[in-house]
């Protein structure tokens, strides 16, 4: 057989959030606004983490590792996002397609890991309390990070390796403000269900057996605390700490869960499910974390006022 001869695509057109000018407008406001407003809030976590004496446990280690991968998720879409509300015609070149691809699923893949190791975590320090020290050191915790960055670049390369062996000759038009497989598969000129499948296994099947693993835990040790424990501070310290990190699974792997675990056709809710996954989640998740933290949320009032105090003098 002869090979078929095709033109190559060198950019790929994004049909956006909406057509309509208006709408861009709230849209960019909105989201100009929100990641402005809690992009530094994630950062003063990291520096509060980083500067007190006091948090220096394996849990803020992980969660600043977390803010840290949120941080950078969150700006993998939303810079370009906005830029692209003032732009006619949405563009991006295959090269930029690649990469906004590979970090997208580098970044995300490496915070499921990290959000395991933080279950782990959990289970040390609940079930295991007089040896927690010993078993959550810092050189453990250092690989366990290290770890799951290591197994979120194998995941996404095997993602852009699918990807880029694909012939594109037109149409080059996405369905969406970035690109990820879900929609670059589709307007591949061969026939992806192979490699669909693999995405589909390697992407949706994890998150889903790592999503059902992380709540079986996290329900193991509420069940835990709630039998061998009182009603103490530490005690509702814990489970605090537990619920918070159930809302972060939930809100990370959900939507990861419909995206990718299931064929890539077209759905009416795929671009609401990708902001919040790409975006807003990413950006709330430490957020939420905080917020239920008396010793963080103590800890970032004495670093702000500490500030404060400085630009008086």
């Amino acid at each position: 057989m002869e090979p078929v001869n095709y033109t190559r695509v060198t950019e790929f057109v994004l049909t956006g959030l909406s057509q309509t000018r208006e709408v861009q407008l709230v849209l960019f406001v909105i989201f100009l606004s929100f990641y402005l407003f809690i992009l530094p809030g994630n950062i003063l976590i990291i520096c509060t983490i980083r500067l007190d004496p006091h948090l220096t446990s394996p849990m803020y280690f992980l969660l600043a590792n977390l803010a840290f991968l949120d941080i950078w998720y969150s700006s993998i879409t939303a810079p370009k996002m906005l830029v692209d509300f003032f732009v006619e015609r949405k563009r991006i070149s295959f090269g930029g397609c690649i990469a906004q691809l590979f970090f997208l699923h580098f970044i995300g893949a490496s915070e499921m890991f990290l959000l395991t190791v933080m279950a782990f975590d959990r289970y040390a320090a609940i079930c295991r309390p007089l040896h927690y020290a010993t078993i959550m050191n810092r050189r453990l915790c250092c690989i366990l990070v290290a770890l799951s960055w290591l197994g979120g670049f194998i995941h996404s390369i095997i993602q852009v390796a699918l990807i880029v062996r694909l012939p594109f000759c037109g149409p080059n038009e996405l369905d969406s403000y970035f690109c990820d497989i879900t929609q670059v598969v589709r307007i591949a000129c061969a026939n992806t269900f192979p490699e669909e499948l693999v995405m589909i296994f390697s992407s949706g099947l994890i998150s889903v057996v790592c999503f059902i693993a992380l709540l079986m835990s996290y329900a193991f040790l509420l069940a835990m605390l709630k039998k061998h424990s009182g009603s103490g501070e530490s005690t509702s310290r814990a489970m605090s700490t537990c619920y918070s990190h159930i809302t972060i699974v939930v809100f990370m792997f959900g939507p990861s869960i419909y995206i990718y675990a299931r064929p890539f056709d077209s759905f009416s809710l795929d671009k609401v499910v990708s902001v919040f996954h790409t975006v807003i989640f990413p950006l709330l998740n430490p957020i939420i974390y905080t917020l239920r933290n008396k010793e963080v949320k103590t800890a970032m009032r004495k670093l702000v006022n500490r500030c404060i105090l400085c630009k008086e003098k």
